[in-house]
């Protein structure tokens, strides 16, 4: 069910939220979280809101959409409300704003915010400089940005350990989860020597790539190059190299050890979606991801 209301207030959405439950059995008892959805304008809510339904299947929530409208226009609330089959199993508020309210998103996000349950901030897209700082961030117990839209995706994930605060996450860090993984599971098979050197190489405008880049230089003490160039991972030892090349939009990626024959992987890019469904799985500080974004600094960019 998707109900509309036109220069509305935020009295009156809770309102007919409360008119929906009674008449419709919509109930928010489960909902485990409320995730702010802080978009650029209303074009770009509809993606966001696909996601924030598909990762609400795993956590379901409440999502409240804030979309940012013309800040000359004449001050006004457009505000939608989905619940049932058109929330997956979330209950979507997607507020679109007008004029001076956009000077006061906390202000109107509050009243939507459930009760006794965290509070998620996440920026698809125009992430605040700094998050922690954000009207809508000092809100949220976990704030998710994400560096690949940014205009210079290189350097926004470069600034991100100047203006991190525990809960700060960014979803180019859980884009190489399963990356991670293959190389652990790699280097946890003899020979145990130790990674002499690492080469990472990809396209120049794919933050995922500086974050593995940064967590390798953290965890192995060597140097890490970082190239522009086919997608490939590779780390030298003494007597034995490790690589993993996938093709840039391919779905397969090819496991070269010194020795064995090669191992086709499944190796996909991960969608939004699931990235931002593996965020919401901890509101902690993600102390590995602090480290990785530390690592950066000592990655060598040839």
């Amino acid at each position: 069910m998707i109900v509309d209301m036109l220069d509305t207030t935020t009295g009156a959405v809770t309102k007919r939220l409360v008119q929906l439950r009674e008449s419709n059995g919509v109930i928010t008892m489960g909902r485990v979280l409320t995730l702010v959805v802080c978009t650029l304008d209303s074009s770009e809510a509809e993606d966001a809101i696909d996601a924030a339904n598909d990762a609400s299947r795993e956590h379901p929530c409440r999502v409240v959409v804030l979309a940012r409208g013309d800040r000359e226009a004449p001050t006004k609330l457009d505000a939608q409300i989905r619940v049932g089959g058109d929330a997956g199993a979330a209950e979507v508020i997607v507020l679109r704003l007008q004029g001076e309210l956009i000077n006061h998103e906390s202000s109107v996000v509050i009243p939507f915010l459930l009760p006794d349950t965290p509070v998620v901030a996440w920026w698809p897209r125009g992430a605040p400089e700094f998050p922690s700082k954000d009207s809508v961030g000092r809100l949220a117990a976990r704030r998710i940005t994400d560096a690949t839209f940014a205009p210079d995706p290189q350097a926004t994930i470069k600034k991100r350990l100047d203006s991190y605060a525990a809960g700060d996450t960014d979803l180019a860090w859980s884009r190489i989860t399963y990356w991670r993984a293959l190389l652990a599971a790699a280097l946890d098979e003899p020979p145990f020597e130790p990674v002499a050197r690492v080469t990472i190489s990809g396209l120049r405008d794919e933050p995922a790539l500086d974050m593995l880049a940064g967590w390798l230089a953290e965890r192995l003490g060597c140097p890490v190059h970082r190239r522009t160039g086919e997608l490939r991972v590779e780390l030298h030892r003494e007597s034995t190299s490790i690589a993993i090349q996938r093709p840039q939009h391919g779905r397969t990626a090819t496991l070269t050890r010194t020795g064995e024959p090669d191992q086709r992987i499944a190796l996909a890019r991960r969608e939004t979606r699931d990235c931002l469904a593996e965020e919401l799985r901890r509101l902690d500080a993600d102390e590995i991801y602090v480290e990785a974004l530390a690592g950066i600094e000592k990655v060598i960019y040839d």
